[in-house]
């Protein structure tokens, strides 16, 4: 195990925080959020229409993607912006799914 994450597992705020993350990662719908983000910014509609959920539904979802810092908003007018907050949510993204289709035997 490198220095660096034998430093990071002994902060429990940082423990705290990465299993926050992993949590909302758990959720199907903020999963399919996230993975749409990875190809660029999207409204709340944009994202209703890949997640095929309310409007309401995206939303809550969203808050929770934003206190968990996992996503980013601006404003265009009278909608918000949303977008990945830092590469390392598609990194994540990217070694769940890699993982996963190991697992399935999905090449």
């Amino acid at each position: 195990m490198e220095e660096q994450t034998k430093k990071l597992l002994a902060n429990d705020a940082v423990v705290y925080g990465a299993t926050q993350i992993f949590d909302a990662l758990s959720d199907f719908t903020r999963f399919q959020i996230l993975s749409a983000l990875l190809a660029g910014e999207k409204s709340v509609t944009e994202l209703q229409e890949v997640c095929h959920v309310s409007q309401s539904a995206i939303s809550h979802q969203l808050r929770l993607l934003r206190d968990r810092s996992l996503v980013t908003a601006r404003r265009d007018g009278q909608r918000s912006i949303y977008s990945l907050a830092d590469d390392h949510i598609g990194l994540l993204i990217g070694i769940g799914l890699e993982h996963a289709a190991e697992e399935e035997g999905v090449e």
